[in-house]
């Protein structure tokens, strides 16, 4: 990833840490990491993600990319990470606890903006 940047995203309760990667002023995260992320299998998030481009919700090509990622055995991988779009869109879809706390926390900041107009 060029220009990318990694930042740690660590839950609340600090019980989940995700490294996220940063590139093109947008949020990069693979299935794994939505996994851990909501707490839900990967068959469930991977259902969502299909859901949202089937229902025309976003445009897969605008907010899915490819990266080489090297793997804990030395090999480089092309692994299909999804941006902050598909983020959000799974994360209104999600029926869990973290999903719920996901939610509050991004109508929280909604309405900061909206009200506050950053």
């Amino acid at each position: 990833m060029k220009n990318s940047e990694l930042k740690i995203y660590k839950t609340e309760d600090g019980t989940t840490e995700i490294k996220v990667k940063l590139e093109n002023e947008t949020v990069w995260l693979n299935l794994q990491q939505l996994t851990e992320l909501f707490q839900r299998d990967k068959s469930v998030i991977s259902r969502h993600i299909s859901n949202v481009f089937k229902e025309n919700e976003l445009d897969k090509n605008s907010v899915v990319a490819k990266y080489a990622t090297t793997a804990s055995d030395g090999k480089i991988y092309n692994i299909t990470y999804y941006n902050l779009d598909v983020i959000i869109s799974v994360g209104y879809r999600i029926k869990s606890q973290r999903g719920t706390q996901f939610r509050i926390w991004a109508s929280t900041i909604l309405k900061d903006y909206l009200i506050k107009g950053y």
